[in-house]
């Protein structure tokens, strides 16, 4: 019965659709119970394998989910919001990738590669998670939501150009996904205006939703013909294209149904199975402390730069913590690692349970103890900016 294609779907979708309902129930983000439910199914139920069609689905799922995550980060707040973003997106990254490479090397005895790895897998930010909440709590289109979601983006371009840098091969492919990359980021939102003003944003055949995916498909081909992964270009195609999603709601709303009701699930489902209980029993030492130190940098980064750029107490610790989430990069890193030959089985399973449980526990405390109201998080824009105004007359 389980070859049947049909009854695996039934069951995957089934336990999305059980993840809806409990979010909606508990009022917690529906990624995040996804992902648990993936680990009760991996550790319970016997779902213990996937299929080459839900792979590409769970790809495709972070994909989109990426490629929208920066598509909401609107030019003119990234601008105006820009010291905040770009100081607590590097802070955020450098100060836990350097700790945890020090640390599994000179304490664990971890080789300097394997090191590394581990340093770039739990100095993420999961755009995936701090998206997939903005979006369910209303948060995303108000200016703290935005500056977060911009200073993720800064967190993650760190691990990518850490990753490119230190394994990346410089090889013809890579020469051909590079420029390919830079030529769809130059004009990508000219021909995204094009298609929209040419052929409307209300016909059912949706000309320019196939045209994004078949960009986003390309990029994604030959990013992993380089070596490299294919999710990595779809969130700066998604930064360049977001002053024209900014003025189309429509398409973005579209695209954010498909992404939340038939991708996301299997890549959050499949994110859970990557935890095996036995596993994490037998390493749980080296689990807890590396999860504790990735927190623990993260909020000594964070927290007071959130406070200096006039966030409340209740605010600055909510940032915090969503800034302490990690997955896609994270497993992405670690996968990276893995096939390469990098780290070993064991090392894999420690990295990817921290990425987990990153992405579940920092995020549970935010939203339970910390959760900001959407005019709390407006009003913070405000003060920022009056605050800002008042500086640069003081200096001039």
């Amino acid at each position: 019965m389980l070859d049947n294609v049909w009854i695996i779907a039934a069951i995957w979708m089934g336990l999305a659709f059980i993840a809806s309902l409990i979010s909606i129930r508990v009022g917690i983000s529906v990624a995040l119970i996804e992902i648990l439910i993936g680990v009760i199914a991996g550790n319970f139920l016997g779902l213990h394998q996937t299929t080459e069609w839900i792979n590409f689905l769970a790809m495709l799922g972070s994909g989109v989910l990426t490629f929208l995550a920066g598509a909401e980060i609107d030019p003119a707040s990234l601008k105006a919001n820009f010291k905040a973003s770009f100081s607590i997106g590097i802070l955020s990254f450098i100060l836990p990738f350097i700790v945890i490479w020090m640390i599994t090397q000179y304490i664990f005895g971890w080789s300097l590669q394997q090191a590394q790895i581990a340093g770039i897998a739990l100095s993420t930010t999961s755009v995936a998670v701090v998206y997939a909440v903005m979006i369910e709590k209303g948060l995303n289109s108000t200016d703290m939501g935005k500056m977060i979601l911009a200073a993720c983006f800064i967190t993650d371009l760190g691990t990518v150009l850490a990753l490119g840098i230190l394994f990346a091969e410089f090889n013809f492919w890579m020469l051909i996904f590079i420029s390919a990359l830079t030529i769809m980021m130059i004009f990508m939102p000219r021909m995204t205006k094009f298609i929209i003003a040419r052929m409307g944003s209300k016909r059912v055949s949706e000309p320019e939703v196939k045209f994004i995916l078949f960009v986003l498909f390309m990029l994604g081909g030959l990013a992993t013909m380089a070596k490299s992964e294919a999710v990595l270009p779809a969130y700066l195609i998604g930064l360049v294209v977001a002053g024209v999603f900014v003025k189309d709601k429509t398409l973005v709303n579209r695209m954010r149904t498909i992404a939340f009701a038939m991708f996301t699930p299997f890549y959050f489902i499949k994110a859970g199975l990557y935890v095996s209980l036995s596993a994490l029993w037998i390493s749980v030492g080296v689990i807890l402390i590396l999860l504790f130190i990735k927190i623990g940098t993260k909020i000594i980064g964070v927290y007071p730069l959130a406070r200096y750029f006039k966030m409340r107490n209740s605010e600055a610790n909510y940032t915090s913590l969503l800034m302490a989430t990690g997955l896609t990069f994270g497993t992405i890193s670690a996968l990276f690692g893995l096939n390469n030959g990098i780290i070993d089985g064991t090392q894999y399973t420690i990295l990817v349970t921290v990425v987990i449980l990153s992405a579940i526990i920092p995020t549970m405390i935010a939203q339970r103890f910390f959760q900001p109201s959407e005019s709390t998080m407006i009003a913070w824009g405000r003060l920022l900016k009056k605050s800002e105004k008042k500086n640069n007359k003081s200096f001039k």
